[in-house]
């Protein structure tokens, strides 16, 4: 179900130096910081003084490529090489305070068992402001890493589809194991030196087509209970995977009538799966050139553009122009049914900067984003309650 509140949720999605291949060239990105702590803190900071909701935080398990599908190119004029999401957003959890915090995990060639831990470790680190976005990947030189699989073909519907499949079963796996403790499992009674009640720490035994996994985790229950679950989707399977699986969805629609077909086809998912009653909510993604006037955040575009080597286009809208502008587009959107929208930066810092000092200014004045934060954790942030944990005894 959607999201009642009249604000807006907004989250910006963070990579290198920003999501246009030619962004590390500007005068303001900052490329010889991309693999330091102290870069990625600055970003999040930014971030969490603009009020957002969260960031995410790309990440893969190959290079990254001109085509984000296919093998590592031999392009030497775009960046090349991350670290890992997961650490990224646990070094800079202690350095925030209310901004959630949602790394990218490739679930095609990892284990739930190892992935359940590291957010709910990350949770705990940022007393509950942790969320994962899943990532499937399809792509031979990621599956080269680990020689256990072969990478489906991408032409064959059927086999893309079990990729999404095998992604749901993980994040079902995940959520046991978040579970697997009852929140009162830790008794810490020094009197009698009962740390924890057995009793309450439950195996899960899931068994399935992928993963046999007996449990129980060995880290406790985390803050939020659980973490937040996010995915990315353009089409029928993976909006299967956000209607079946997660509490956050991104979209890539190209105006609001495609936005409003593709938050009904999730919503009919969602039911199929049986969570009508739950809330799911629905980002659109949009990358964004922002400047004081639109000509310079079209010109700065076009020299990127050149730059590269060509127009750059992106699985997402491009929009360039500026903050007032972006603001009535995303109010004309949200019509459409999301719940808000995912901003990907196309510089860094720059463009980031123009959604905090600008746009979110201009969208708190006509009352359509908050003007502080007013919860605690990131499910408070986004309304929504705390589950229930399924092992708990009567």
């Amino acid at each position: 179900m959607p999201d009642t509140s009249p604000s807006m949720h907004l989250a910006v999605a963070l990579d290198a130096a920003g999501w246009h291949p030619a962004a590390w060239r500007e005068p303001t990105a900052r490329p010889a910081e991309l693999f330091t702590a102290g870069y990625w803190a600055d970003l999040v900071a930014e971030a969490e003084r603009g009020r957002l909701d969260l960031v995410t935080i790309e990440d893969s398990l190959g290079l990254q490529s001109t085509h984000p599908t296919q093998p590592p190119d031999t392009r030497t004029d775009q960046v090349r090489g991350r670290l890992d999401a997961v650490l990224i957003a646990a070094r800079v959890a202690p350095l925030t305070s209310h901004i959630g915090l949602v790394p990218s995990v490739v679930v095609t060639h990892t284990e739930p068992f190892h992935i359940a831990k590291a957010i709910a470790t990350l949770d705990y680190v940022s007393g509950g402001r942790a969320g994962v976005q899943v990532r499937v990947s399809a792509r031979p030189d990621e599956a080269a890493h680990f020689g256990r699989r072969e990478s489906p073909d991408l032409r064959n519907a059927a086999a893309v589809g079990e990729l999404f499949d095998e992604a749901a079963d993980y994040v079902e796996v995940v959520r046991r194991l978040w579970d697997s403790w009852e929140d009162d499992a830790e008794i810490r009674d020094v009197a009698t030196g009962r740390f924890v009640d057995r009793d309450r720490v439950h195996h899960i035994d899931f068994t399935g087509r992928w993963f046999s996994v007996k449990g129980p985790s060995i880290t406790p229950r985390p803050p939020q209970g659980q973490p937040l679950v996010a995915a990315l989707a353009h089409s029928g399977p993976p909006h299967r995977l956000i209607g079946r699986s997660a509490d956050l969805g991104f979209v890539t629609p190209a105006d609001p009538a495609r936005a409003r077909a593709v938050v009904a086809e999730i919503r009919a998912e969602q039911a199929a799966a049986g969570r009508a009653g739950q809330s799911v909510h629905i980002l659109a993604d949009l990358v964004v050139f922002l400047d004081a006037t639109g000509a310079r955040a079209r010109a700065r575009q076009a020299r990127l553009d050149e730059l590269a080597g060509g127009p750059w286009t992106s699985d997402a809208a491009v929009f360039a122009g500026t903050p007032t502008e972006l603001a009535d587009l995303l109010q004309e959107w949200q019509e459409a049914g999301l719940s808000g929208f995912r901003l990907r930066p196309a510089t860094l810092p720059y463009d980031l900067e123009q959604v905090t000092r600008s746009l979110v200014p201009e969208l708190s004045r006509r009352g359509a984003f908050r003007r502080e934060y007013a919860a605690g954790t990131l499910r408070g942030l986004l309304g929504l309650p705390r589950p229930a944990n399924r092992y708990a005894t009567a």
